[in-house]
């Protein structure tokens, strides 16, 4: 894998390419196909049309990053950027490796790519599945997008809109988390902006501790819990039940339904 063309970079391809460039991979590895884009970093090719990038002929991967309802009105006018020597990736969510593999038939790869935002900041789980790939290809795909933050393969694709609820629709659910907090605290008398505040800071905190720490956040849950102390009270309430447990079910399924539903209407 030595040059990407990133096809439509918008909030999540540009998220990613400033984590690559974040951990020190080479601007002149990039290029960018996208009319709507203004400018790319420095050192990053940015083309306005595909015969442009067609020219250059500087791309071994390409990663689609528009939304997956535009598949059909623009893949015909990709298919001379992902013929043979040309790995496809795709952020489409819903879209399946035998969509790929039928609509860019050439394609000697494809894989399918789940980040989330924290791209940006090297902190985002990586959801891949390929088909095609060589032993050694499959390193190489792995390192690349490791650099994001923790890359991990997933081998059911059965399972992959499930996955891609929680890890990569999973920021969304956590934001509107922070939200309901800082909303409650303020419905209880605390200013907003200092509720706000103190909800993300506790957030990243508890986070941070969750991710070094060498037990499950259930049993740091109960750590902080006292046994007829405030925090046992609160979550008594989150507990009851499993309420908890029972919404973010819901969350997750419906979610990943979301992209079912996608899948079923790119045909």
């Amino acid at each position: 894998m030595k040059h990407l063309l990133i096809i439509g970079c918008g909030n999540m391809g540009g998220a990613m390419l400033a984590g690559w460039l974040a951990a020190g991979v080479e601007p002149s590895r990039f290029s960018i196909l996208d009319p709507g884009m203004e400018s790319a970093p420095d050192g990053v090719a940015l083309y306005r049309e595909a015969s442009e990038a067609e020219a250059a002929a500087l791309h071994d991967t390409v990663m689609l990053g528009f939304k997956p309802q535009q598949l059909g009105a623009l893949a015909p006018g990709l298919q001379a950027l992902t013929g043979e020597g040309v790995t496809l990736a795709s952020l489409l969510a819903g879209i399946t490796i035998a969509q790929l593999k039928a609509t860019f038939p050439a394609s000697d790869a494809h894989i399918r790519v789940m980040p989330n935002l924290a791209a940006r900041i090297n902190k985002s789980p990586i959801i891949l599945l390929e088909d095609g790939l060589t032993a050694g290809a499959r390193e190489d795909i792995f390192a690349f997008f490791d650099h994001l933050g923790m890359a991990t393969w997933l081998e059911d694709e059965a399972k992959f809109d499930l996955v891609t609820a929680l890890a990569g629709s999973g920021p969304g659910f956590v934001y509107r988390f922070i939200d309901a907090l800082a909303e409650a605290a303020q419905e209880l008398g605390i200013d907003k902006e200092q509720a706000t505040a103190l909800a993300i800071a506790t957030v990243d905190g508890a986070s941070s501790l969750a991710a070094g720490a060498d037990v499950s956040p259930a049993t740091l849950a109960d750590r902080v819990a006292s046994p007829g102390g405030m925090t046992r009270e609160g979550m008594n309430v989150l507990d009851a039940d499993k309420a908890l447990v029972k919404l973010l079910t819901k969350t997750l399924k419906e979610t990943a339904e979301r992209g079912a539903a996608l899948s079923a209407g790119a045909g």
